[in-house]
């Protein structure tokens, strides 16, 4: 996948940054420049990193050990970002990678919310590059990702799926957050008082075994791309995770034991029908005004690296999974929704 070494040098570039800036924004560049790696962009990877990297706030130190009596207090709390980061380091170096992620995954799995799903989905942009071969850079990476997870971690209002419904019909059906005027916190926090909440997270269908499990959740992950392309005017950038997050936990399903697949799946369909509930507009754009996709995929992420929007890059990573899967081209023609939306890096 690297062969010239590029990805690891872009890791070593950015693990001198913290995962966040500029108050609690992610930083995306790991994701951003996995992804343009992977897809055959690695000459483009340098200098995308020298305008990213300008906004980016220095690693924050580690001031109080975590330890395994108080690792409990400190899930969730960002004061102690830089204490997770340190823990996280350590881990990884003392016990193998798949180690460390069997035995976390299930701990932070239920705040899969954390960052505005960014703790999940760097996570999985690190252990897709683990899978393709391991490395101390990569080692740094997924460490990093599950301290910022761990540090944001989040619940969203849970009801165990136990319906009919496939995920394109159940994510159509998710009700919207009443107010859709403040920032995610405000709007995640409204889903404990949503009627029709638990009964829209339960309308999906369970998975029963485990490669049902991994099928949903890619079925998952194309409905929310299809989503995204009627629907981006809600939001173009925060809908971009509606896909992008499950698509994270597909791709750490084979480095975690099959009895924890279906879990994941229950765990990114909340955090999928959660962030369609908070930012889907009161009505799709109308099919005429939609853009159609281009012939080639290769072409769709072309163009979003030359868009240069880490969120731009991100969602065609997603959608050009989806399509390599299903051939939908809506899957395509929403990175060029996305890339007429969003603001050019």
């Amino acid at each position: 996948m690297d062969i010239d070494g590029t990805l690891d040098e872009a890791y070593e570039r950015l693990h001198r940054t913290g995962p966040e800036f500029d108050g609690w924004l992610s930083n995306h560049g790991p994701m951003a420049v996995e992804a343009m790696v992977r897809h055959g962009h690695a000459p483009q990877v340098h200098r995308w990193l020298d305008l990213y990297t300008r906004r980016l706030d220095d690693l924050p130190r580690a001031t109080s050990p975590i330890t395994a009596d108080d690792w409990r207090t400190a899930l969730g709390d960002p004061r102690r970002l830089g204490d997770w980061l340190a823990y996280f380091t350590h881990e990884v170096t003392e016990q193998p990678w798949p180690t460390v992620l069997e035995t976390w995954w299930p701990r932070l799995l239920p705040g899969i919310a954390a960052g505005a799903t960014h703790g999940v989905i760097r996570t999985g942009h690190a252990v897709h590059a683990l899978l393709d071969h391991e490395d101390g850079p990569r080692l740094t990476e997924l460490a990093q990702a599950l301290g910022y997870w761990a540090a944001r971690w989040q619940r969203v209002p849970f009801t165990t799926p136990a319906g009919t419904a496939d995920p394109a019909s159940a994510l159509a059906a998710v009700p919207r957050v009443p107010d859709q005027t403040a920032s995610i916190n405000h709007r995640l926090d409204q889903l404990t008082d949503l009627p029709d909440w638990p009964t829209a997270l339960a309308a999906l269908r369970p998975a029963t075994e485990s490669d049902q499990a991994r099928d949903r959740l890619a079925d998952l992950t194309t409905a929310a791309a299809v989503h995204y392309l009627a629907n981006a005017h809600g939001s173009a950038v925060m809908l971009v995770h509606a896909a992008t997050a499950p698509m994270a936990v597909l791709r750490t399903l084979p480095a975690l034991p099959r009895t924890q697949w279906a879990t994941s799946l229950h765990a990114a369909w909340a955090a999928s029908a959660a962030v369609t509930a908070a930012y889907t507009p009161a009505a799709p754009a109308p099919r005429h005004s939609l853009p159609t996709a281009p012939e080639s995929p290769e072409e769709v992420f072309a163009l979003a690296v030359h868009h240069g929007d880490e969120h731009v890059i991100k969602l065609a990573d997603t959608c050009l999974e989806v399509h390599r899967r299903t051939g939908n081209g809506d899957a395509l023609a929403a990175v060029i929704r996305a890339a007429g939306l969003i603001e050019e890096l």
